[in-house]
C-alpha cells in the first residue's frame, strides 16, 4: 500500500502563500491521479484539486480556482499544491490522496474514488 506524507503546512497571514508537498512511497505513484482535499473545523472534507496521472490536465474547486496550482514531479514521487492569495476560509487540514484506478482516463473528484490518504497537514490563515 502506498504511503503518503504531506508537508508544508503552517500559519500564514491572509494574502500570503504556502506550498504543500505530498511524497509517495512507491514509484507506481506515477500511474495514478493525485488529489488534494481539505477539512475545516466542523465541516465535511471537500475536494480541492486533482491532477491527471500523466500531469496533462488538472481540475480545481471553484473556491480555489485561480489561486491554487496543483503539479507533480513523477521522478520524485511527489505532488504539490501551490497556494497563493490565501484567505482565512482556506484554514483546514489538507490531505493528499491517490486515485483507486490505474491510469484513469478522466479526473476523479469524489472521495470514494481515492484509495490511499495521507495523514494531513494543517494550514491556518490569519486575518
Amino acid at each position: 500500500q502506498v504511503q503518503l506524507v504531506e508537508s508544508g503546512g503552517g500559519l500564514v497571514q491572509a494574502g500570503g502563500s504556502l506550498r504543500l508537498s505530498c511524497a509517495a512511497s512507491e514509484r507506481t505513484f506515477s500511474n495514478y491521479a493525485m488529489g488534494w482535499f481539505r477539512q475545516a473545523p466542523g465541516k465535511e472534507r471537500e475536494f480541492v484539486a486533482v491532477i491527471h496521472w500523466s500531469g496533462s490536465s488538472t481540475y480545481y474547486a471553484d473556491s480555489v480556482k485561480g489561486r491554487f496550482t496543483i503539479s507533480r514531479d513523477n521522478p520524485k514521487n511527489t505532488v504539490y499544491l501551490q497556494m497563493n492569495s490565501l484567505k482565512p476560509e482556506d484554514t483546514a487540514v489538507y490531505y493528499c490522496a491517490t486515485d483507486r484506478r490505474f491510469q484513469r482516463a478522466g479526473l476523479p473528484i469524489a472521495q470514494f474514488e481515492y484509495g490511499n490518504w495521507g495523514q494531513g497537514t494543517q494550514v491556518t490563515v490569519s486575518s
